[in-house]
C-alpha cells in the first residue's frame, strides 16, 4: 500500500502534528457530544482507549493481553445496535480522515520551513554540478525534457468531492493557524471555523448515492486542475527556472515545459461501455472550455496589473490599431441608431420576450445585421460595451455586428464585404439548418435563448461601468491588447458552448483562438515590450506566468487519450473483411493480417464504405475514430491499445485512423485539424510482456510504419507497459522483473532501428498495483529507459493526494522532474553480474510458481477469497463508472486488478503485494545465496526498491486483523488455508529482513512506521466492526442500512491505509 506520506514522510514535524491531530481530535469530539450525546461518547472513547492498549501490549510484545483487550473490543462491538454501530463507524472514518489532513499539512510545512529540500530542483542540480555534468549539458537536459502525468479515472477514490472540498477547507485553516501574528482573537474565530467545517462534515452524506458518469469523473479530473495544479504549475516553472539559472546561469525559456498533462478520464473505453464516442467529444470540448475560462479570468486579473502607458513600438502600434477598429466600428453603429426613436425601442422590447412560432425570413439574425437590401426588419440597437471586438481584425477592417455574443451563433450567414460591412449569405439561417420556412424544434429554442440572451439592452449598463477605450484618459496599450485578447476568448469559450449544446456554429477563424500559438503571439508581445522598456520585473510576474500555464496546459488543459482493447479492433475489421468478402480477420494469422493492413495503409481510398451496417459495439469502435479524427491530436493524445500481444494490433488502429480521417476529410471538404494519435501498445499480461521487444522490432521493421513515425511522430515511439495485470497474473515479484526486462527489451528494439522510445508506466497507487513512491520507482528503471521522457499514470485517490493542493503539487512535480533528469544524466546502474540476472530469474520463477499454485491452481482459493473480504459487497460502493470485470466470469481472472488489492487492502492482508515473495527469496538463500542477495540489494537499484516496497507491504499488514476475519467470517474448511497463507506472510517477512539488513520492517523509514503506529487505535476497530457487519450482511443481504455501514467502514479503512486498490 503506497502510503502518500511515503515520498516525503521524513519530512513530518511530530510535535505539531500531534498537537493538530489532538485539536482536530479534540474538536471532533465537541462536534460528537452534540450530535449523538455523552452517553455515547463514552462507547467511543472505551472502544479507542481498548484499541489503544491492545496496540501497546503488542508493540511491548505481551501478545496474550493484548488478544485479551482485541477480544474484549470485538465483544463490546458485537452486541452493538446497527445504529450504535454506524455512528461509531462514521466517528472513526472522520478521525482518520483528519488524521490524514493533519499529515498532509505537516508535509507542507516541513518543506516550506527547510533552507535545503532534498530532491529539489536546487538540489538536484547542485549536485549534478558537482559530479561533473557541465551546466550547459545540464540547461539542455532540462529544456529538452518531456514528462506528462496521466490522471485517470480508475475507481480508487473513495470519497465525495463535497468532502474531498471540506478537507481542503480544514487543511487551508490549518495552514492560518500556523501563522505566528495571530491575535488571540484571531485563534477564536479561527477555531470557530473549524468546528464549522467539521459540524459540517459530520451532517453531511458520506455515502455517494449513484454511479458517476464519465463526464462526471472527467469533471473531477479538471476540478484537480482549477484547484491545484492551475496555481502549482506556475510556481513550479519558477522554482526550476531559478534553480537553472542559479546553477546554469541561465532561466528556463518562457514557453519550455518539463510538465505536461494527460487524462484518459471520458477515453478510456477498456471495459467500460459508458465511454462513448460522445462522451469523448463532450468531455473534450468541456477541457477546451475549462481552459478559455480559467485564462480569461487571469487576462482580467493581469489587465488590472499592466496599467502603464510605456511599451515599445510593435505594442504600441498594436493598440492603435485596435483603437481604431473600435473607433470606426462604433462611429458606424452610432449613425445608424439614430434613426432609432424612444417608440421603436419600447415596441422592440416589448416583443422580445414572446417570439412568433413561425419566425418569418431573417428573424434569427442578431438586429444589428445589415443585411444587402438594406430592408433589415429589426433595427440596429446597441452600441457596443466594454467587452465588444470588431470582426475580421486581422485585415484591418471593422464590422457592423456589435453583439459579441450572438455574432458567433451567425458568423455562417454574415460574411465581412469588402468595405467592412456585413453582407447576407445565399442564406440567412446558420450553417447546418435546413432552409425552409420551419426550424427544428430545438435549434428554434437555441436561437430564442440566443437572442434572448444578446446584449441588446444591456451595452448601456455596460457603459457605466467602463467607458468605451477611445474615451479613456491616454493610452493604456497593454490594458488595450488584452481587452483584445479577452474579448477573443470569450467568444471562443461562447463557440464551445454552443459546441457543446450541438447547436450548429461556423465562425470566422479570426474571431476565436484555435491554438495556444495564437493566444501566446500578443502575450508575447507584452512580455517583451516590458522587458525593453527596463519593466522585467514586471514582465517575470503574473504575465509570465500566464505564458507558462499556456505553453503547460494548451488549449485543451490535458491532453486526452482514447484506450481500447486490441479484441475489439479485431471484432471490427472482422465486420469490414466479412461485409466486403474478404474471410474473417480475426482467423487469419500474423503475417496474413499484416499484409493486409499494410496494403491497404499504403492505398489511398477509404476501407470501410458508407453503407455498411454493423452491430451496434462495431459502430461504437467506428464512432470513435471518427470523433478521434474530427478532434485531432489538437485535443486528444494518444490511442492505447490494452492488452495488446502483436504488432497487427498497432496496425489494425493505423487503418481504422487513417479511413476516418480520409472519411472526415471528405465530408468537411478540408484535412481534418491536428494530426493523427499517436498508437501505443500496452503490454500488460507476463506473456505479453515477454513478447514485448520481439514485437516492437516487427513493427519497425515494416518499411511503411516506420517511415510513418519517422514522419508524422518525429521517429518517436510510444510502449506502455501495465502493472496492474502482470502482477495480478503472476505476483509482484515476478510481475516487477518482467516489467524490468520488457523495457530493456523494448529500448533495445528501438535503438537498433535509430527510432527514440518513451516508456509509458501504467501505474496504480497501491504497491500491488505497481504504486510506490515516485522518486524510487523511476530511479530503479532500467539504464537507458528513461532518457529524458516519460508519462505515468496517477490514478483514483493518489490524484488527490499527491495534487490535491498546491503546496503539495508542487513538490510532486520538483521530484518527477528531478528523478526523470538523474535517471538520464545519471542512469542506475546495471546488475553488476550475470549471476545477479539469473538470481532473479529463479526467483522469479519460484516466485510465480508459488503464487499462481495459490491463486489459481488451488480449487479452495476463490471461496475463500469471497468468504474472507468484502470482494462481493465492494460493488455497493458507487465510487466508478466502469463494471468491476472484464466479462461476466466469476474468476479471478477477469476480475479487475483494482478491487483484486482493494478487497485484501480492507482486511490488512495485502496478499497480492507480498505472496510468491518469501517463497522466491526462501528458494534461493536455502542454496546458498544469501550474500549476494545481499550485495545485490546494497548495488542494485532495481532489486533494492522492490525488496524496500515489499517491506514497506508487510509494515502494513496486520495478521491479527487477518486472522480476526477468518475466524469470524470464513467457513471451518478453508480455516487452513487462511492460516497456511498467514504462516507464508511471517515466512516473506522473515526472509525480506535478511535481505535487507534491518531488524525491524520500515527501519529505514521510521516516520512512515510512526505515522501508521499513530492510527492503529482508530483503524483496528475500524476492521472489527466491519467484519461484524459482514457477518450481519451476509444474513441479510437486503438491509440498506448494514450496506450503509459497510460502506462507511470500507471509507474508514481506506482513510486509515491512506490506500484503496
Amino acid at each position: 500500500m503506497t502510503d502518500t506520506t511515503d515520498d516525503i514522510a521524513e519530512e513530518i514535524s511530530f510535535q505539531n502534528f500531534d498537537d493538530d491531530c489532538k485539536l482536530l481530535g479534540n474538536l471532533l469530539n465537541d462536534v460528537l457530544q452534540r450530535e449523538v450525546g455523552g452517553k455515547f461518547m463514552e462507547k467511543i472513547e472505551r472502544n479507542r482507549i481498548l484499541a489503544q492498549s491492545a496496540c501497546n501490549m503488542r508493540a511491548a510484545g505481551i501478545e496474550d493481553a493484548a488478544e485479551l483487550l482485541e477480544k474484549q473490543l470485538a465483544s463490546d462491538i458485537s452486541n452493538m445496535t446497527l445504529e450504535e454501530a454506524l455512528t461509531l463507524a462514521r466517528a472513526f472514518s472522520h478521525y482518520l480522515n483528519l488524521m490524514g489532513i493533519a499529515e498532509t499539512h505537516h508535509r507542507v510545512r516541513k518543506s516550506r520551513n527547510l533552507t535545503h529540500l532534498s530532491r529539489s530542483c536546487d538540489d538536484i542540480f547542485s549536485q549534478l554540478i558537482q559530479g561533473g555534468v557541465s551546466p550547459d549539458e545540464l540547461y539542455d537536459t532540462v529544456c529538452k525534457q518531456e514528462v506528462e502525468i496521466v490522471l485517470t479515472a480508475h475507481p480508487t477514490q473513495i470519497n465525495r468531492r463535497t468532502l474531498q472540498y471540506k478537507h481542503i477547507r480544514i487543511a487551508h485553516l490549518l495552514d492560518y493557524n500556523d501563522r505566528p501574528d495571530l491575535t488571540h482573537e484571531d485563534r477564536e474565530m479561527l477555531i470557530e471555523d473549524l468546528v464549522r467545517e467539521i459540524t459540517s462534515i459530520w451532517q453531511t452524506d458520506e455515502l455517494r448515492r449513484h454511479k458517476p458518469t464519465p463526464v462526471d469523473e472527467a469533471r473531477a479530473g479538471l476540478n484537480i486542475v482549477e484547484q491545484s495544479l492551475w496555481k502549482a504549475i506556475p510556481h513550479y516553472l519558477r522554482r526550476v527556472s531559478s534553480a537553472l539559472k542559479k546553477h546554469t546561469g541561465r532561466p528556463l525559456p518562457l514557453t519550455c515545459t518539463p510538465i505536461k498533462f494527460g487524462s484518459w478520464m471520458g477515453g478510456d473505453r477498456d471495459g467500460n461501455p459508458n465511454v462513448t464516442a460522445k462522451v469523448t467529444k463532450d468531455v473534450s470540448l468541456l477541457s477546451r472550455w475549462m481552459a478559455i475560462d480559467l485564462y480569461i479570468r487571469e487576462v482580467d486579473s493581469l489587465r488590472f496589473e499592466l496599467s502603464m502607458n510605456r511599451c515599445n513600438d510593435r505594442l504600441l502600434w498594436l493598440a492603435h490599431e485596435i483603437l481604431e477598429k473600435e473607433t470606426s466600428s462604433e462611429d458606424r453603429l452610432e449613425s445608424r441608431s439614430q434613426s432609432l426613436t424612444r417608440s421603436q425601442i419600447k415596441l422592440h422590447n416589448q416583443q422580445l420576450p414572446s417570439l412568433p412560432t413561425q419566425l418569418p425570413a431573417g428573424a434569427h439574425m442578431p438586429s444589428c445585421t445589415e443585411c444587402n437590401d438594406g430592408n433589415s426588419q429589426y433595427p440596429r440597437l446597441e452600441v457596443p460595451g466594454n467587452d465588444y471586438m470588431p470582426l475580421n481584425r486581422q485585415d484591418g477592417q471593422g464590422s457592423s455586428c456589435s453583439d459579441p455574443q450572438f455574432q458567433d451563433s451567425v458568423r455562417s450567414s454574415c460574411k465581412p464585404s469588402e468595405n467592412g460591412n456585413l453582407a447576407s449569405s445565399n442564406s440567412l439561417q446558420p450553417a447546418g439548418t435546413p432552409r425552409g420556412s420551419s426550424f427544428a424544434s430545438g435549434q428554434l429554442l437555441a436561437q430564442r435563448k440566443l437572442f434572448a440572451e444578446s446584449q441588446i439592452g444591456r451595452s448601456s449598463f455596460h457603459k457605466l461601468l467602463e467607458p468605451s477605450l477611445p474615451q479613456l484618459p491616454g493610452i493604456a496599450p497593454y490594458r488595450i491588447v488584452l481587452g483584445d485578447v479577452k474579448d477573443k476568448l470569450m467568444k471562443t469559450r461562447r463557440r464551445l458552448e454552443l459546441l457543446l449544446e450541438d447547436i450548429p456554429c461556423e465562425h470566422d477563424p479570426c474571431d476565436y483562438y484555435e491554438s495556444s500559438d495564437q493566444l501566446l503571439e500578443p502575450l508575447i508581445l507584452c512580455y517583451e515590450s516590458l522587458q525593453s522598456c527596463g519593466s522585467g520585473v514586471l514582465a517575470d510576474g503574473r504575465l509570465a506566468d500566464l505564458i507558462r500555464s499556456v505553453a503547460t496546459f494548451g488549449m485543451v488543459l490535458m491532453k486526452l487519450d482514447l484506450r481500447q482493447e486490441s479484441g475489439r479492433h479485431s471484432e471490427t475489421l472482422d465486420a469490414i473483411t466479412k461485409y466486403l468478402d474478404m474471410g474473417t480477420y480475426s482467423e487469419w494469422d500474423e503475417e496474413k493480417r499484416l499484409e493486409f493492413l499494410t496494403r491497404e495503409l499504403k492505398g489511398k481510398r477509404p476501407l470501410v464504405p458508407l453503407s455498411i451496417e454493423v452491430a451496434p459495439d462495431v459502430k461504437e469502435v467506428l464512432d470513435t475514430f471518427r470523433v478521434a479524427a474530427e478532434l485531432g491530436s489538437d485535443s486528444l493524445g494518444a490511442y492505447v491499445i490494452s492488452m495488446a500481444s502483436n504488432a497487427s494490433d498497432v496496425l489494425a488502429v493505423e487503418l481504422m485512423q487513417k479511413d476516418a480521417r480520409l472519411a472526415v476529410s471528405g465530408e468537411l471538404g478540408r484535412p481534418c485539424p491536428g494530426g493523427t494519435l499517436r498508437v501505443v501498445p500496452l503490454f500488460e499480461t507476463v506473456k505479453d510482456l515477454r513478447a514485448a521487444g520481439s514485437v516492437i522490432k516487427k513493427l519497425l521493421s515494416i518499411d511503411w510504419y516506420r517511415e510513418h513515425i519517422l514522419r508524422n511522430h518525429g521517429g518517436h515511439q510510444e510502449v506502455m507497459v501495465g502493472y496492474s495485470d502482470s502482477g495480478k497474473d503472476a505476483g509482484r515479484f515476478t510481475a516487477a522483473w518482467e516489467l524490468y526486462k520488457a523495457q530493456e527489451d523494448v529500448v533495445a528494439a528501438c535503438n537498433e532501428y535509430g527510432i527514440k522510445v518513451t516508456l509509458f508506466h501504467g501505474r496504480g497507487g497501491s504497491i500491488g498495483r505497481g504504486g510506490g513512491p515516485t522518486y524510487l520507482a523511476i530511479q530503479s528503471q532500467p539504464p537507458g529507459s528513461v532518457m529524458g521522457t516519460l508519462r505515468s499514470t496517477e490514478q483514483g485517490e493518489m490524484v488527490q493526494a499527491k495534487f490535491g493542493l498546491p503546496q503539495t503539487a508542487v513538490r510532486q512535480l520538483e521530484i518527477y522532474t528531478t528523478a526523470v533528469l538523474l535517471a538520464t544524466l545519471r542512469p542506475p546502474l546495471s546488475p553488476r553480474e550475470e549471476k545477479w540476472r539469473n538470481l532473479m530469474e529463479e526467483i522469479s520463477k519460484i516466485s510465480c510458481q508459488s503464487y499462481r499454485n495459490t491463486v489459481y491452481e488451488n480449487p479452495e482459493f476463490l471461496a475463500y477469497f469471497h468468504e474472507a473480504t468484502p470482494q462481493a459487497e465492494l460493488g455497493f460502493l458507487n465510487i466508478g463508472s466502469r463494471p468491476t470485470r472484464r466479462r461476466s466470469s466469476t474468476g479471478i481472472g477477469h476480475l479487475r486488478a483494482i478491487p483484486w488489492v482493494f478487497a485484501w487492502t480492507q482486511t490488512r492482508f495485502v496478499l497480492p503485494a507480498w505472496l510468491g515473495v518469501g517463497a522466491g527469496l526462501r528458494g534461493v538463500c536455502e542454496k546458498g545465496h544469501t550474500a549476494e542477495l545481499q550485495e545485490m540489494y546494497k548495488e542494485w537499484p532495481f532489486f533494492q526498491s522492490t525488496v524496500d516496497l515489499i517491506e514497506m507491504v508487510l509494515g502494513k499488514a496486520d495478521i491479527p486483523i487477518a486472522k480476526h476475519y477468518d475466524e469470524v467470517l470464513v467457513s471451518g474448511s478453508r480455516q487452513e488455508l487462511g492460516a497456511a497463507l498467514r504462516m507464508e506472510l511471517l515466512m516473506t517477512e522473515k526472509h525480506v529482513l535478511v535481505i535487507s539488513g534491518h531488524e525491524k520492517l520500515s527501519e529505514n523509514n521510521r516516520s512512515l512506521r510512526r505515522l501508521i503506529e499513530s492510527r492503529l487505535p482508530y483503524l483496528n476497530p475500524m476492521n472489527m466492526l466491519q467484519v461484524e457487519i459482514l457477518k450481519r450482511l451476509r444474513r441479510d443481504h437486503d438491509n440498506n442500512k448494514l450496506r450503509d455501514a459497510l460502506q462507511i467502514t470500507i471509507n474508514g479503512i481506506a482513510a486509515g491505509m491512506r490506500n484503496t486498490g
